[in-house]
């Protein structure tokens, strides 16, 4: 730096004292080589004369050094500064916004005179275009990831700042070599053969920015905490229904597979269920990019595969890659399929992620759920109560637990529910169970879970003759319909079964659905539909009380509908008859319908309000609806004899039910 002609004034002599700790003689040093000040220097601590004595000794000259050695531009007059460095950027950047010096002195509180200095030593007028747009995003880019507490807006802008220095990289690339697809890699494609075909599920750059864009605007405030630990190794969340687990977990696959370029499998109860997972990936791409991806399974351009597998272990195995274990609290024969699927992502590099609404505590998956296997190795528990794991926590067995209930979600910026109603239409412990994330303890329930697992059965890959996306899913065949009707908020349980084809064969469950807030006309409606679409050969509906007005709508249009009027007795029946079909592994459906496994296990035993009795019941009242689907299946299945399957059946036998057509 040249010094005015003026003579300069001598700056004050640092001097050591007791406790600084510092030579005297490096202060003495320091004041004999700089006996001249320039206009940014004011005075030098011992600390800063000590640090550069330091590297002095080092380097006397200061060459080699990669900076100069009191941190500013390199001079006669330069020394070590407070804040210098960063006062610095932050003058320079203001100076490439068009702020002229003397503005940005009175914005900084800086001497002219040093801003004229570092102007230049740094020579900022000289600055390109380019050089002066890559500073300034390197100094918003570091502001942004050095906060601690990011929202969602700070990652969009991380994002789009790191692609804008990819940009300036590219620009960089072609000043040094003039080739102009360094500059735009589509040149290359531009430039191709006419008659090159386009490479299958490709998606451009541009294209997948705009993915990404997308999906992270669109996560809720727990979406985008489970987005922020997607690089942990191993997740297990449980959820409450309809929050958008796999909606997110879809979304999130597919970024990371168009990224990083990972194998992605998603492992589901049923392979119907599995396939819900395609379908999102598809809509969204499709929705974003007018791009539509295709193939089983799906093979991105850079040569990513997107897998979407039933619970069957046999066409599990294989394949490698991060994998999501969709529902995992509801499959069958859990320990043996999770052996094989964590076999999947054993190489360090893959993730693994279970996410699922929680079932019964006697599941096989709870004891993952749970780390049993850990803290009973380690002698270590792991908290896994709502309280610790709420925000998400990685516990001593490195596995990262979180926990969402519907209340959770709602804090979260999910709006979709009305808990006052869903209050109304679910009974204390379903709600609990399904939107709680409660287990249930089926102890005491006439079907526990692990009686019903040999119902479960992937649909698609057992169920040839069932095409559930169909016109007529079941083309002609004969099926069962069972009903249990509603009353006001209650929910009503639809069931369509299909009947053996021979004497003791299966009884399968092709479709369920459950009725809520509809009056009996609108429920008839919904019966009549189910008729137009399968070919039903007899249709059974509890006709005690609030179902009379529905069997009477119905009779007018299927006037072989059947009636019941249920009683201790009738109950009894109909529960015998569906131990009866399950305990010989005669009853299936599809392994993804969770929803009629926690119907049946909701069935409990209970004493009559005289106390001479037991009878069947899952805490239903008015208000409540509960087990709907359970009771409507077995009324499906007292369309056949109560000995049929047991060997005791004949021809003559008929249906056990008192009914009345």
């Amino acid at each position: 730096m040249k010094v005015a002609p003026q003579k300069p004034p001598t700056c004050p002599a640092p001097t050591a004292t007791a406790d600084s700790g510092v030579p005297a003689r490096a202060v003495k040093r320091l004041a004999k080589s700089r006996g001249k000040c320039g206009p940014h220097i004011t005075t030098v601590t011992p600390e800063q004369a000590f640090t550069a004595a330091v590297l002095k000794e080092i380097s006397p000259e200061g060459k080699g050094l990669p900076f100069a050695i009191d941190g500013l531009p390199a001079g006669e007059c330069s020394a070590v500064t407070d804040g210098g460095a960063g006062l610095r950027r932050q003058a320079r950047d203001l100076y490439w916004q068009g702020w002229k010096l003397t503005h940005i002195a009175e914005k900084l509180g800086v001497a002219r005179a040093t801003l004229h200095g570092w102007h230049k030593a740094e020579r900022w007028a000289e600055a390109s275009p380019t050089q002066r747009a890559e500073g300034v995003t390197e100094t918003r880019y570091a502001q942004l990831v050095a906060k601690t507490e990011k929202t969602g807006s700070d990652y969009k802008e991380i994002d789009l700042l790191g692609r804008q220095m990819e940009r300036f990289a590219r620009i960089s690339n072609y000043r040094q070599s003039g080739r102009e697809r360094d500059l735009n890699p589509n040149i290359d494609a531009r430039n191709a053969a006419a008659k090159k075909q386009p490479v299958k599920n490709f998606l451009s750059q541009e294209q997948i920015e705009q993915l990404r864009d997308a999906f992270i605007e669109s996560c809720f405030k727990y979406q985008l905490t489970w987005w922020q630990n997607s690089h942990q190794r191993t997740r297990q969340i449980l959820k409450s229904r309809q929050i958008g687990a796999t909606w997110y977990f879809a979304r999130e696959a597919l970024i990371d597979a168009l990224e990083t370029g990972r194998n992605q499998i998603f492992l589901s109860a049923s392979k119907a269920q599995a396939h819900i997972f395609k379908q999102y990936i598809q809509a969204f791409v499709f929705e974003v990019c007018q791009v539509e991806l295709k193939g089983e399974p799906i093979i991105l351009a850079n040569g990513a595969q997107l897998h979407f597998l039933g619970s069957n272990a046999r066409t599990a195995q294989g394949y490698h890659g991060n994998f999501y274990f969709d529902e995992y609290f509801w499959t069958t024969d859990f320990e043996r399929l999770n052996k094989v699927a964590s076999g999947m992502a054993i190489h360090k590099k893959w993730r693994k992620t279970y996410f699922s609404t929680p079932s019964s505590i006697q599941h096989a998956a709870y004891d993952l759920w749970s780390a049993k296997k850990f803290a009973r190795k380690f002698k270590t528990d792991i908290d896994i109560t709502h309280g610790k794991l709420a925000g998400g926590f990685t516990g001593e067995d490195k596995v990262w637990r979180h926990i969402v209930n519907i209340l959770d979600a709602e804090a979260g910026g999910c709006d979709l529910f009305d808990l006052d109603e869903l209050r109304l239409e679910y009974s204390d412990p379903e709600f609990e169970n399904l939107l709680m994330c409660g287990f249930v303890d089926d102890s005491f329930s006439v079907f526990p879970l692990t009686n019903l697992q040999p119902c479960l059965v992937d649909s698609w890959e057992v169920w040839k003759d069932f095409k559930a996306f169909a016109q007529r899913p079941f083309g002609w065949q004969p099926v069962w319909v069972g009903y249990d009707p509603s009353l006001n908020g209650d929910s009503a349980g639809l069931v369509v079964l299909a009947p053996p084809e021979t004497p003791g064969g299966p009884l399968r469950v092709l479709h369920t659905r459950q009725l809520r807030g509809l009056d009996f006309e609108a429920q008839a409606a919904e019966i009549k539909k189910i008729c137009d679409t399968y070919n039903v050969q007899q249709l059974t509906i509890d006709q005690t009380s609030i179902g009379n007005a529905v069997y009477q709508l119905v009779v007018k249009f299927f006037p072989a509908a059947r009636g019941i009027n249920y009683s201790v007795e009738s109950k009894t029946m109909l529960v015998m008859k569906a131990l009866q079909v399950i305990k010989s592994k005669r009853l299936q459906w599809d392994a993804g319908n969770k929803e009629l496994a926690a119907s049946f296990m909701a069935i409990k035993r209970e004493m009559t309000a005289s106390g001479r009795s037991v009878t069947y019941a899952a805490g239903r009242s008015k208000d409540t609806g509960h087990s709907d689907l359970a009771w409507a299946c077995m009324n499906a299945l007292s369309n056949e004899a109560l000995e049929v399957g047991t060997g005791l059946a004949t021809p003559q036998t008929q249906s056990f039910i008192e009914v009345y057509p």
